[in-house]
C-alpha cells in the first residue's frame, strides 16, 4: 500500500498503544493478502461512461432512470461509494487513467477537433502495464486523448498515428474525439472506416479547389440543425442534422449514425472478446459516448426514462454494459474477468445542445426532480465532489466478496494497483502519481488513500479522509467536512485554521513535489 501520509494526522487523538497494535496487525494482514494476490492475471475490462454523475445510476440512487444491468454487477461485486475520477473533465480524467500522472502536470485540457496525441510515447502506460504480462490489448470507443505528431497537421486519408496503437493497445475502434466534434467518423487502428479515396476527409482546413463533400454550417444555416438546436460553440459542422465543434469537408460515407453508435461500440467490443482466447489473458477498455451531448440514443431507448434525452441515453449505456458483460459470460469468462464501470467526470445537463434535458431555475442541479450528482454539490466543470465523485464498481467473482466500500478511492491508482496485482515493479518515473490501493480495490481495506488530488479546470483541491480544502478566494480558501455536510454548504476554513495550514502543506508538497507515489 502507498497511500498514507505520515506525520499527518487530523483525527481525534487514540491511545498510542492502540494505534501501534492496530497498525501492526493491519500489515500482517495485508501482506498475507497481497502474497496472495501477487501474479494473478485475471482479464480486466474497464467501461468507461462519458458525464455519468453518481446519482445517475440505480445502485446510487436513481429513481427516474432504471438501470437494471448495472446493478446487477453491483449486486455482484463491490460498490465504492467514494470513488473518484481524478478531473472535473474528460481529458485528464483519461489521460490520468492510462498514465497515471495527473493532467495538470503537463497542462492537459480538454483537446480540440485537431489536437495531437497528448500522451507521450516513451512512458508507461495502463495497456503498456498489462502487455509486459503478457495481455492481449483493446480499446472500444471515445478516444479524446488526441492523434497525431505535435505540430503537424494529421492527414486523415492515409495512416493515422501516432494514437492508441503506439501506447500500448492492440488493436483500437475509435471514436477520435467526442461525438460533439468533428471528425464525425470511426477510426480502426490507423485508418479511417469506410473512407472513400475519392472524397477524401479534411479537418480544420481543407485545400483551396477540394472537391470533397461541403457539410452545413450551422451559424449561417441553423435549419440544417433539424435534430434539435445547438447553442454557437457547437454551430459549426452540421453532421447527421446535429451541430459539432470544428470544421470538417469530405468522408460522406465514413459518417458515423449517431443513433447507432453504441450498437456498434457494443459490436466491436464482443467482437474483441470473442476473438480471445482462455490461454491469454487480456485487456479492454470500452469508452462509451454515453451520456455526452449530442444525446441521441437509438429509437428503441427512446421514452425508457422519465428526463427525455438524457434519462434515455443512460439507460443505453446501461444496456451496453450488460451487452459487453454477457458476451464474456458466454465466453466464459465471467468469473476471471475484473469488471470496473465507472465514469470520466460528474454530470452536465445542457451542455450546448437544446435537447430537452431541464434544469430548475432555483437549483442548477436538479433536471426534472433528478439530481444526478445524487447527495454531492456541482458537475462536470467543477471542483465541488459532484465532478469527480461517480459510480465506480468491481466484480471479480474469483476474488472480490460483493458489498459496499467507503474507502477513498481513485482510478488514477490503477497503473500501481495492477502492477502490485501481477508482481511487476515500477520504476520510480513510472506512473509518479499512482499508488497501489489493490487492498481497496479487493475489498480489503475499507479506508482506502489517505489523501488524494481533485482536479477541475485550474484549481487543484485536495481530499484528506473526509477533509476537503479547495485552494481560492481570499479567506484562506474553502474546507468542508464531508462527514458532517457531504454537500459542501458550509465553508469552514475561517473557524479551522491549523486544519486549513495541514491541508494546504498537503497540497503544496504534491504539486512541488511533482509525483504522489514515494520513490
Amino acid at each position: 500500500m502507498d497511500g498514507g501520509m505520515a506525520g499527518i494526522s487530523l483525527a481525534v487523538p487514540m491511545k498510542t498503544d492502540w494505534i501501534t497494535q492496530f497498525f501492526a496487525g493491519w500489515v500482517m494482514v495485508t501482506v498475507t493478502a497481497v502474497s496472495s494476490w501477487a501474479a494473478q492475471t485475471p482479464n480486466v475490462v474497464i467501461i468507461y461512461g462519458d458525464d455519468v454523475g453518481y446519482g445517475d445510476v440505480g445502485v446510487y440512487g436513481s429513481e427516474k432512470i432504471p438501470t437494471p444491468y448495472i446493478d446487477r454487477l453491483a449486486g455482484e461485486g463491490l460498490v465504492f461509494t467514494d470513488g473518484h475520477c481524478t478531473a472535473a473533465t474528460c481529458t485528464p480524467s483519461r489521460y490520468s487513467m492510462l498514465t497515471g500522472l495527473y493532467g495538470f502536470r503537463e497542462d492537459v485540457r480538454i483537446l480540440p477537433p485537431d489536437a495531437p496525441l497528448c500522451i507521450p510515447t516513451d512512458i508507461l502506460t495502463l495497456p503498456k502495464l498489462f502487455k509486459k504480462a503478457g495481455y492481449q490489448t483493446g480499446v472500444v470507443g471515445k478516444w479524446h486523448l488526441g492523434l497525431g505528431e505535435s505540430g503537424q497537421r494529421v492527414d486523415w486519408n492515409v495512416e493515422v498515428k501516432p494514437g492508441p496503437l503506439e501506447v500500448g493497445f492492440d488493436y483500437s475502434f475509435l471514436l477520435p474525439s467526442t461525438n460533439d466534434r468533428v471528425p464525425c467518423v470511426y477510426l480502426e487502428n490507423h485508418r479511417v472506416v469506410n473512407l472513400d479515396p475519392s472524397d477524401p476527409l479534411y479537418v480544420g482546413e481543407a485545400p483551396e479547389g477540394h472537391a470533397s463533400t461541403v457539410y452545413p454550417y450551422g451559424r449561417t444555416s441553423p435549419e440544417a440543425e433539424t435534430y434539435y438546436e445547438a447553442d454557437h460553440q457547437h454551430s459549426e459542422t452540421v453532421i447527421n442534422g446535429i451541430g459539432r465543434i470544428g470544421m470538417m469537408w469530405g468522408g460522406q460515407s465514413a459518417l458515423w449514425d449517431d443513433e447507432r453508435m453504441a450498437d456498434e461500440f457494443v459490436h466491436q467490443a464482443r467482437r474483441f472478446i470473442y476473438r480471445q482466447s482462455h490461454e491469454k489473458p487480456f485487456f479492454l477498455y470500452v469508452s462509451s459516448q454515453d451520456i455526452h451531448v449530442p444525446r441521441a440514443p437509438h429509437p428503441r431507448f427512446k421514452g425508457r426514462s422519465e428526463l427525455g434525452y438524457r434519462g434515455d441515453a443512460m439507460v443505453q449505456f446501461d444496456w451496453m454494459v450488460g451487452a459487453v458483460v454477457e458476451a464474456l459470460e458466454e465466453k466464459g469468462f465471467g468469473d476471471n474477468t475484473m469488471v470496473i464501470v465507472s465514469s470520466d467526470n460528474g454530470p452536465v445537463y445542457d451542455d450546448g445542445y437544446s435537447d430537452g434535458t431541464e434544469v430548475r431555475k432555483s437549483s442548477s442541479e436538479v433536471d426534472r426532480g433528478h439530481d444526478a450528482s445524487g447527495p454531492y454539490r456541482g458537475g462536470k466543470y467543477q471542483i465541488y465532489e459532484g465532478g469527480t465523485r461517480v459510480p465506480f464498481i468491481i466484480r471479480w467473482p474469483e476474488m472480490i466478496e460483493p458489498g459496499r466500500s467507503d474507502a477513498l478511492v481513485s482510478q488514477i491508482d490503477f497503473i500501481a494497483s495492477f502492477a502490485e496485482l501481477l508482481d511487476i515493479e515500477l520504476a520510480p518515473e513510472d506512473a509518479p502519481d499512482s499508488r497501489d490501493t489493490l487492498a481497496s480495490f479487493l475489498g480489503h481495506d475499507p479506508q482506502g488513500l489517505d489523501y488524494t488530488l481533485e482536479e477541475a479546470g485550474r484549481t487543484v483541491a485536495v481530499r484528506f479522509r473526509n477533509w476537503k480544502f479547495i485552494p481560492r478566494g481570499n479567506n484562506g480558501g474553502e474546507l468542508y467536512d464531508l462527514s458532517t455536510d457531504p454537500g459542501e454548504t458550509t465553508n469552514i476554513a475561517g473557524a479551522n485554521p491549523d486544519t486549513v495550514a495541514q491541508l494546504s502543506a498537503i497540497l503544496e508538497d504534491a504539486l512541488q513535489s511533482g509525483r504522489l507515489r514515494k520513490p
